[in-house]
């Protein structure tokens, strides 16, 4: 089973591909994302009588969007794939999906997932 993850909008989409079949499944995590994604992603796995050992590759959308959606998510995918010794991808664009199956089915591996914000980062100055 192969798991596709996109954090980077309020709406966290979470789809599973099995065989023949993928499956999206979403859920408004808002500002419980960083709370609530490990319980969601094993309650979705479970409902497919499943667990996260039945994964065999990560596939994970890097943006653009927000900033902490997709730091949370990327972390939480990076660290799965690291203790489960599971291959992961990295993609962008309209087509990430697509793309992530292509090269999980290539037998690439990225190892580690880096987020891509589509912009430079806003660092204020300190007031004081």
């Amino acid at each position: 089973m192969i798991i596709l993850l996109d954090t980077s909008t309020p709406e966290c989409r979470l789809t599973i591909v099995d065989a023949d079949t993928r499956v999206t499944h979403a859920w408004q995590a808002d500002r419980t994302l960083a709370k609530g994604l490990l319980a969601y992603i094993r309650d979705t796995l479970t409902a497919r009588s499943a667990t996260v050992y039945d994964i065999t590759a990560i596939g994970v959308f890097r943006g653009p969007g927000s900033f902490t959606g997709l730091r949370i998510g990327i972390t939480v995918m990076n660290t799965l794939a690291h203790e489960l010794h599971v291959p992961i991808i990295g993609a962008l664009g309209d087509s990430w999906q697509d793309t992530a199956l292509e090269r999980i089915t290539a037998g690439e591996d990225d190892e580690i997932i880096l987020p891509e914000y589509g912009s430079d980062a806003m660092i204020t100055t300190p007031k004081k």
